[in-house]
């Protein structure tokens, strides 16, 4: 009997939970669109009470959970990223801001590279120095301080790469390199990620291939580069040696993805329009 009783409480409560919405639809559609009595104002908040105050307990709850499923009952659509849902953003105006930028970075990056050579050239021509000082035999002087003989070929080359150290000095080539550098990384990975995200704006989808691989490559690159600088303003050589190889390798990188990129660009001018 009590099994019996729990299988018929169970079935009551499934159908009332399934009758329930129907009901409250149905009470809705009995319930005056202007009520019948004066709005009450309540003592305590001195609010309007609406009508539904009137309305039986078991058609509100019913009312609350029907507004609760409601969104769950409804079909979600696919975002697609084609059609004109992004507007200018999948034109044509907005496609060449990757190309553009890019090739700018390209001269960039260049630019970069030579202002650390000069940075390195201060460095490498104080040790040159350093290393032909010992090789230099002293020289008798007069008693005045003047030496009696000729500057050397040595002493002459000393002089010489002396005045070129202070000449790079001048151009405060450091301070410049690692400005540039922070610009490139900075600019560079958020235009590597741009340019995905241009192309899903434009085709709804990315393109595994040599032009995106050796974009993601660069952008790496740039990555591993920065992260050795903490360790080359400490003095470590073989840090600061494979941040230009890694350097030389990102130049290389981007050089070869020149003709995948125009390839590209002429494509966005064949399937895109202005703006």
């Amino acid at each position: 009997m009590q099994n019996r009783k729990k299988g018929s409480s169970s079935r009551n409560f499934f159908s009332f939970f399934l009758t329930t919405p129907m009901a409250a639809t149905l009470t809705l559609l009995k319930l005056p669109i202007v009520p019948n009595k004066p709005l009450l104002l309540r003592p305590s908040t001195s609010k309007l009470v609406p009508f539904l105050k009137d309305a039986s307990k078991p058609a509100f709850l019913s009312l609350t959970a029907s507004a609760i499923t409601f969104p769950f009952l409804l079909e979600a659509q696919d975002a697609v990223a084609v059609g004109g849902e992004f507007g200018i953003l999948e034109g044509r105006s907005f496609a060449l801001i990757h190309p553009i930028v890019m090739g700018s970075l390209f001269i960039y990056t260049l630019w970069a590279g030579y202002l650390g050579w000069q940075w390195r050239r201060v460095r490498t021509i104080q040790d040159d120095i350093t290393q032909l000082k010992k090789q230099v035999k002293p020289t008798p002087v007069t008693p005045d301080g003047k030496p009696v003989e000729e500057p050397s070929p040595l002493e002459l080359q000393i002089q010489q790469l002396t005045e070129e150290r202070k000449e790079l000095i001048k151009g405060s080539y450091k301070d410049r390199h690692f400005n540039a550098g922070s610009i490139l990384l900075a600019f560079g990975v958020l235009e590597s990620v741009g340019g995905g995200v241009n192309t899903w704006f434009r085709t709804g989808k990315l393109f595994p291939g040599p032009h995106l691989f050796a974009g993601a490559g660069i952008t790496v690159l740039w990555a591993l580069a920065a992260a050795l600088v903490p360790s080359m303003q400490k003095g470590n050589e073989t840090a600061r040696s494979l941040h230009i190889a890694l350097n030389a390798l990102n130049v290389v990188l981007f050089v070869w993805q020149i003709p995948t990129g125009i390839d590209i660009v002429f494509k966005v001018f064949e399937f895109t329009n202005w703006p």
